[in-house]
C-alpha cells in the first residue's frame, strides 16, 4: 500500500509505516489453555522472541506474521516488499528440516521459549533458507566474526511464515514496566500535546556526544523518545539494567520531563548497520515519531560498515518511501579549544584539541575504577558504570 506523498505535518498525521493501520495481534494465553495441549509447538530463541513480539504489538507494521518466501526473496535481492515497499532485513522464524516435514500448511503452532507458551504461528508455508544471499544482503560479510552473521549461521536451515499472535503477559524483558507499544506510545505523545517527536536508538550508555546529538534534535522539535533496545545484544555490551539507570539519572538530572520519556525497546540487536538503520526508522514510524536521529556508524560493529552508510541510505529514500524524517549528525566530541561538545562541521581546531574515548579505553577506565572525563560523561552515569564494572 503506497504512502501520501505529503510530509506529514505532526504526530497525528503520520501514518504507520505502509500507510494502513497498526497491526494489534496481541492475545490472552489462557484462551488457548484447553487446545495448547494438542497443538504441536515450536521453541523459538531469543530474536525470534523479540520480533514476534515486534510483529504482534504492532512495531513491525505492515508485517502481520513471519514472512513468507516471496517476500524473504524480495527483501533480500530488492530491500523491498513484494509490494515495492522498502524493508531491508527479513523478519523470519527458523527450524529444521526434521521438524518442518511434521507440519503442514494451515496448522497453528504454539510457539514457546525456554518451554513458556509465547504466542502462535499459523502456518501458511515451509521454505528453504539462503543463508550465503542473506548474509550478503543483511551484513554485506559473511564473516562468522559478525556477530549478526554468527547468529545466522546458529539457525535452522527451513524458514516457517505466517501471521502471529503474542502473548505478551509471558514475555519478561528488561524495563518491561517502561514499554509503550507503537498504539501507547502515539497516544503518550498527543495526550502531552506533541505535534513533532524524535525519537532515539541506542544500545549503549547516553554520554555527552549523544546528548548534545538529542539536545540539539530537541530544540527543533516538542520531545524527545528515548528509546533504548533491550533485548539481546553481543556479550561484551553493557546491560540493559544498568543502561536503563545510566538513562534514568540523565533524564532526570539534564532533560526537561514534559518534554522528553524514556520507553524500553523490546528487540535484539542484529548489528547489521546501514540496513537495521532503515528498519530502526520504520519502527519509530510506527510508535509515532515524526524524526529519528541517525549519527555515525548506526547499528555498527567492527569496521563492516562506512561511518556514514547509514544516513546515506536513509537519504536516498523519498519521502513517498518513508515519512519519518532522519535527522542526520556528523560525529560529535569535546573540543578543549571551543569549550563545549561540537562536530567538524563547527570546530576549527585541531585533532590535538579534541577528546576521543575508544570503547576499549572506556572499559580500562572503568576495570580500573577510575573516573571518566566529565567532557565525556555526565558524573552521575560515570558513578553508575563504574559501580556496575568493579561488581562484574
Amino acid at each position: 500500500m503506497a504512502q501520501s506523498t505529503s510530509v506529514p505535518q505532526d504526530v497525528a498525521a503520520i501514518p504507520p509505516y505502509g500507510g494502513g493501520p497498526l497491526v494489534n495481534a496481541i492475545d490472552d494465553a489462557s484462551a488457548w489453555k484447553d487446545s495448547a495441549q494438542t497443538l504441536p509447538t515450536l521453541e523459538i530463541n531469543a530474536v525470534e522472541l523479540f520480533d514476534l513480539l515486534l510483529l504482534g504489538t504492532g512495531s513491525y507494521s505492515p508485517l502481520e506474521g513471519f514472512m513468507d518466501q516471496a517476500s524473504y526473496h524480495s527483501v533480500i535481492e530488492r530491500m523491498a516488499l513484494p509490494n515495492g515497499l522498502p524493508w531491508s532485513i527479513p523478519i523470519t522464524l527458523s527450524t529444521s528440516p526434521d521438524v518442518a516435514a511434521q507440519l503442514s500448511p494451515g496448522q497453528t503452532i504454539l510457539l514457546t521459549k525456554d518451554q513458556t507458551p509465547v504466542g502462535t504461528l499459523t502456518l501458511t508455508e515451509c521454505y528453504p533458507a539462503t543463508f550465503e544471499a542473506e548474509m550478503q544482503s543483511v551484513f554485506q560479510t559473511t564473516d562468522p566474526n559478525h556477530p549478526g552473521v554468527a547468529a545466522l549461521m546458529k539457525r535452522g536451515a527451513v524458514y516457517l511464515a505466517g501471521p502471529v499472535r503474542v502473548f505478551i503477559d509471558n514475555i519478561d524483558f528488561e524495563g518491561k514496566d517502561r514499554y509503550l507499544p507503537p498504539a501507547a506510545s502515539r497516544q503518550y505523545f498527543q495526550e502531552r500535546g506533541w505535534r513533532t517527536v524524535v525519537g532515539f536508538q541506542t544500545r549503549n550508555p547516553v554520554h555527552r556526544a549523544h546528548e548534545y546529538l538529542l539536545k540539539c534534535a530537541l530544540e527543533t522539535v516538542d520531545g524527545l523518545f528515548l528509546h533504548p533496545l533491550v533485548g539481546e545484544t553481543k556479550a561484551d555490551d553493557i546491560p540493559a539494567a544498568v543502561r536503563l539507570q545510566c538513562y534514568d539519572a540523565l533524564l532526570g538530572s539534564y532533560y526537561n520531563p514534559k518534554h522528553s520519556v524514556l520507553g524500553t525497546y523490546p528487540a535484539a540487536m542484529r548489528y547489521a548497520g546501514p540496513k537495521e538503520a532503515l528498519l530502526h526508522a520504520i519502527v519509530r514510524q510506527n510508535h509515532g515519531c515524526t524524526h529519528f536521529i541517525v549519527g555515525r556508524d548506526h547499528a555498527g560493529v567492527g569496521n563492516y560498515y562506512g561511518t556514514y552508510d547509514a544516513q546515506h541510505l536513509l537519504r536516498s529514500l523519498a519521502p513517498d518511501q518513508l515519512a519519518i524524517r532522519p535527522i542526520l549528525f556528523e560525529n560529535a566530541f569535546y573540543c578543549y579549544g571551543c569549550g563545549q561538545l561540537v562536530t567538524a562541521k563547527t570546530c576549527p581546531h585541531k585533532p590535538e584539541q579534541h577528546l576521543f574515548l575508544s570503547g576499549t579505553r572506556v572499559r580500562e577506565l572503568l576495570t580500573q575504577g577510575e573516573d571518566l572525563p566529565t567532557e565525556f560523561t555526565r558524573p552521575e552515569v560515570a558513578e553508575i558504570l563504574r559501580r556496575a564494572y568493579l561488581a562484574s
